[in-house]
């Protein structure tokens, strides 16, 4: 590990080296649970999940096609997929009511994503494919097997491309039981299903840059290496990482089983503060955040409010990201990560429970702009309340574009 060989720096495969390809490949099948043992030759490396999902999605659709996501979500997408492609979100929207029929709040169904392809069509939109975060981002859910099924028949049915963005698979605790879309033994249609990972969260190392393309459909691969050209991991990374995938004896009884500790005990110690200060915050056993309720500190159940309320965690060095720039559709949802020192987490509810004190006696005064107006509730319709995100503008373009979204949270940092 601390010799490098020449050719590791010279130009390499745009695919990836086939040694690390080939480690990617064993470590994917074994720890994702593959169904089948996973061939090298349909993995494809790039430097981080970003370039996968812009060059993927410029591949699989046109400037103005759409694609689902079940929103809130990671609102880092919209950027991606608009780059090369010009692709534009079409919104599931997930709520914390629960209807009779659900188990738990934001839950997907197939009858939402349903709902949204029609509204989707009705606008002439023309969606090509879903794109599923599991273990969700920001919720911190994961989806069932059974939901999973559901969700890729759906897309079977309408000839959608399947996108699963699996970059928290490792980061799972407690005794819940994470199915990979690799772990399943028949998929509906697996030319359209296509698999992304990367080290950035498993494995701490968000600044090492590099992400995984696991796809089937071999013209699909092909066309996305030729954009890989502008996305290439280098040599010397792409070797060191094959030394971590190859160490399993380390992974098995030190790395994962210190990573998954670490999360639960931060992930209780930031929930039992949370709880103290009188903030609720969604179950979850994914990812290294929370999503957490702060509606009852809002001044108004608006975005413009949450937007103040964000404001005075910023002015009191708190780095938490609001719900909208998860595209949430309820004001007053957060998303607090926890994947840092005990002392930070500790300082953080300290933080957190004066400023809440303070805020909350300040008397009411209104400290946004129009500007922030415009970044909270852009273009509210004839009902006063924020459009739906098919809604159209006197143009017949939907209001809710991805040059609109980007444009909006300019000033929000979400990693």
């Amino acid at each position: 590990m601390n010799y490098l060989e020449p050719k590791l720096f010279q130009y390499s495969d745009t695919q990836g080296t086939r040694s690390f390809r080939e480690e990617i490949a064993k470590f994917l099948t074994d720890y994702a649970r593959s169904a089948s043992q996973l061939n090298p030759e349909h993995v494809t490396v790039m430097n981080g999940c970003c370039a996968v999902f812009s060059t993927l999605s410029t591949v699989l659709c046109d400037p103005g096609d759409g694609y689902l996501i079940p929103a809130p979500y990671y609102g880092g997408i919209n950027s991606k997929t608009w780059l090369y492609g010009g692709i534009q979100p079409v919104h599931v929207p997930l709520f914390s009511e629960m209807t009779d029929e659900e188990s738990h709040p934001f839950q997907l169904t197939v009858e939402k994503l349903e709902a949204a392809l029609q509204r989707a069509k009705a606008q002439g939109i023309r969606v090509r494919a879903l794109i599923l975060i599991n273990p969700h981002n920001p919720l911190g859910d994961i989806y069932s097997a059974q939901l999973l099924k559901e969700c890729l028949e759906f897309a079977h049915r309408y000839d959608l491309h399947v996108i699963m963005d699996e970059i928290y698979m490792l980061s799972v605790y407690d005794d819940t039981i994470f199915t990979s879309v690799l772990s399943l033994d028949c998929l509906p249609d697996p030319e359209r299903t296509h698999f992304m990972w990367g080290f950035s969260k498993d494995f701490g190392m968000s600044g090492i840059r590099a992400g995984v393309l696991y796809t089937r459909n071999h013209e699909i691969q092909k066309a996305v290496n030729q954009l890989a050209v502008f996305h290439s991991c280098p040599g010397p990374v792409q070797h060191v990482l094959s030394q971590f995938l190859r160490d399993r004896d380390w992974l098995d009884k030190v790395f994962f089983p210190t990573h998954k500790k670490r999360l639960k005990e931060a992930q209780n110690i930031l929930v039992d503060g949370l709880a103290d200060v009188g903030i609720p915050v969604l179950k979850s056993s994914g990812g290294l955040y929370v999503w957490a309720d702060f509606r009852k500190f809002l001044r108004s159940q608006t975005f413009e409010a949450e937007l103040e309320l964000w404001q005075k965690l910023l002015d009191k060095k708190l780095l938490i990201s609001p719900g909208k720039a998860f595209y949430c559709y309820e004001p007053g949802w957060f998303r607090l990560v926890f994947s840092d020192s005990v002392d930070k987490i500790y300082l953080c509810i300290q933080r957190l429970e004066q400023m809440l004190h303070s805020y909350t006696t300040e008397p009411v005064t209104s400290t946004t702009s129009s500007t922030a107006d415009a970044l909270c509730n852009p273009e509210k319709n004839s009902s006063g309340k924020p459009p739906s995100p098919l809604e159209k503008d006197s143009s017949g373009k939907p209001s809710n574009t991805p040059e609109e979204d980007v444009s909006q949270l300019k000033n929000i940092l979400v990693y």
